[in-house]
């Protein structure tokens, strides 16, 4: 689902070699999944009983971060929880809902299927078209099916945005951007990768490019002009290291323009990130 798609230049990587130290990746993903699991799972059931809900819902693209939501909820909360598969067929590759059919076998969630193309076809009747508009069009049209459920069944819905594309705003606003409940969000999308292999996801699904699929042939790492392990590198010792600029350049063996470029896509997205702005009051 996991995007809104900025008005910006694409993250160039300036690397000759394009070889970064693989120390800073080993540290990124040299995590406890055992305990991080435990953690999120206890989350999960806790926020049920707070909120007196009657389960969880999500959204299962196809994609790692949804694959990731749905094993952790089969684990602690199987019989509680609801899974929506929608893609639009018109945009979606076939293979992406075979594979969430196939995650749904594996795991036993109850689950639905909606073809979000009629849906999006009546509202294309009225709007002009705008590709980039229509691609975060489909994120909301999802958003909206899953609150209705939620409405209805008392659900608190799941989001699937990890730290990788929180900090970077790679996420529809009102989209897949809204949820009630972010269990991976603490996660980098290299971790997210880890955690996957601990619990059992499909290896076809944790190797596969990342895509939210708002139009045909997305890529999340071709739109954002960078891999994963660049991205996470650069955000890693940005956000955990607190370490500046140069030092990150050279550490990273990698150019000042995308430790910036970065740095921007972050700044620019923070009103994603942030309640409703207002004017201040005297």
């Amino acid at each position: 689902m996991k995007k809104i798609l900025y008005a910006t230049t694409f993250i160039q990587t300036i690397s000759e070699n394009n070889q970064l130290n693989q120390e800073i990746i080993n540290e990124i993903i040299q995590q406890n999944y055992v305990s991080i699991t435990q953690n999120i799972e206890k989350f999960l059931l806790e926020q049920v009983e707070k909120n007196k809900s009657s389960g969880l819902i999500l959204g299962l693209s196809g994609g790692i971060d949804s694959a990731v939501l749905a094993y952790l909820c089969k684990r602690v909360l199987k019989e509680k929880t609801l899974v929506i598969i929608m893609p639009d067929t018109e945009i979606t590759p076939r293979n992406e809902t075979e594979d969430a059919l196939k995650m749904v076998e594996l795991t036993g969630l109850e689950y639905k299927l909606i073809d979000i193309k009629p849906i999006v076809n009546e509202y294309l009747r009225y709007l002009e078209p705008d590709e980039r508009a229509e691609g975060n069009l489909r994120a909301r049209i999802r958003t909206n099916i899953l609150y209705y459920y939620a409405n209805a069944k008392n659900f608190l819905v799941l989001g699937s945005s990890d730290k990788s594309e929180y900090l970077l705003g790679y996420f529809t606003k009102y989209g897949d951007g809204a949820s009630d409940l972010t269990p991976i969000i603490s996660l980098y999308k290299l971790q997210v990768r880890e955690i996957a292999k601990f619990l059992g996801v499909p290896k076809n699904v944790i190797e596969k490019k990342s895509s939210p699929h708002l139009w045909k042939d997305h890529e999340a790492e071709k739109e954002l002009g960078a891999s994963y392990e660049d991205i996470d590198s650069i955000l890693y010792c940005i956000f955990e290291k607190k370490l500046p600029e140069e030092e990150i350049a050279n550490k990273l063996q990698i150019g000042k323009s995308a430790i910036e470029k970065i740095q921007r896509l972050h700044l620019n997205s923070e009103h994603k990130r942030s309640s409703q702005q207002k004017p201040f009051s005297d």
